[in-house]
């Protein structure tokens, strides 16, 4: 079946049927989900995106929030952006320290780090770009603790991914976190079917 690249209205399940699958339809995407988390360094994990993860995402959000046709659109439009569209991998990434004091302090010392993000497929690098909807980086230079990225590739790269096997690296260059990690090859094979 072929991915599809926009959740819409007439993909949402309306919140009884929703809410007698819910249980289910969580535990099988968590599952699933497992081969699409990567740790970078101590403090970074990338969530890697697709159609399921955000229609689950609005899914959950119309059901707890419970606004209507109005809350629908919000939460398509906020989203789809991040619903890869054949040609890219989409990752969430969160900055995660426990203590507020510490997270604090990082923080303040990582702006810019959605831009020194990176994938690399063999000898490739391909610059992850960040998402445009808005800065999450403050003039003071201090990082949003989550972060959404995009990473576009070319055929041939495509291909390299899908090929079993291939060493793709995930991981960011900023001056005060520079890490990088080695998809497992159950990653590399789950986010391989998410281009086109």
């Amino acid at each position: 079946m072929a991915n599809k690249h926009e959740i819409t209205a007439a993909d949402i399940m309306p919140l009884e049927a929703y809410a007698k699958v819910r249980t289910q339809t969580r535990r099988q995407l968590a599952e699933r989900k497992k081969n699409r988390r990567v740790e970078v360094g101590p403090h970074v994990t990338f969530y890697f995106e697709n159609f399921d993860t955000m229609w689950l995402q609005v899914q959950e959000m119309l059901h707890i929030e419970r606004g209507g046709e109005a809350q629908m659109v919000d939460e398509l439009a906020a989203y789809n952006p991040l619903v890869p569209k054949g040609q890219e991998l989409v990752a969430t990434f969160m900055i995660e320290i426990d203590d507020p004091e510490r997270r604090k302090r990082i923080l303040g010392r990582l702006g810019g780090i959605e831009e020194t993000t990176f994938v690399q497929v063999g000898a490739e690098k391909i610059a992850g770009h960040a998402e445009a909807d808005q800065d999450r980086t403050t003039a003071e230079g201090k990082a949003s603790s989550v972060q959404f990225v995009h990473f576009t590739f070319t055929p041939a790269q495509i291909a390299a991914i899908r090929t079993p096997g291939t060493p793709v690296i995930v991981g960011m260059g900023h001056a005060n976190y520079s890490h990088m990690a080695v998809l497992p090859e159950n990653v590399r094979a789950e986010l391989a079917g998410d281009f086109d």
